[in-house]
C-alpha cells in the first residue's frame, strides 16, 4: 500500500507516543526490553496496528503485558496526540527481526563452509 507523507508522519506519531509511554509512564517489567518497530494506523484512525519485537523467550510475557497495559497506552496517546479519537491498538509481533537474525545465522554457516 502506498503511503502518503501526511500517513507515514501520523505512523511516526503514534510510534514516537507508544515508544516513550513504555519507557516512562508504563512500569512493567515485561515490556522493558521491547522495542517498538512501527505502527500503522488507519485513515480514519480508529485502529493502530503497533509491530514491536522482543527477546525470543519473552514473546508470550510481552504479549500478555500488552493487552494488560493497552488501555493505560490508549489513554496516554488519547492526551498527547491532537485527534479527534484515540485509536484501537492491536500489538503485534514483528518477524522481520527475526527473519533477519535467521538470514544472517544462514549466510555465516555458508560463508563458513566455504572457507573449509
Amino acid at each position: 500500500m502506498k503511503q502518503g507523507s501526511s500517513n507515514r508522519k501520523v505512523n511516526q506519531q503514534a510510534r514516537s507516543v507508544i515508544a516513550n509511554a513504555l519507557l516512562y509512564e508504563i512500569s512493567d517489567p515485561r515490556l522493558d526490553l521491547v522495542t517498538i518497530t512501527g505502527c500503522e494506523v488507519s485513515y480514519d484512525r480508529s485502529v493502530c496496528n503497533v509491530f514491536y519485537t522482543a527477546d525470543s523467550s519473552c514473546y508470550d510475557d510481552a504479549a500478555s503485558a500488552f493487552e494488560a497495559a493497552s488501555g493505560r497506552i490508549r489513554s496516554i496517546m488519547a492526551h498527547k496526540l491532537p485527534w479527534r479519537i484515540a485509536p484501537e491498538l492491536r500489538f503485534m509481533l514483528d518477524p522481520s527481526v527475526d527473519e533477519a537474525e535467521r538470514i544472517e545465522k544462514a549466510l555465516d554457516r555458508e560463508s563458513k563452509r566455504d572457507q573449509a
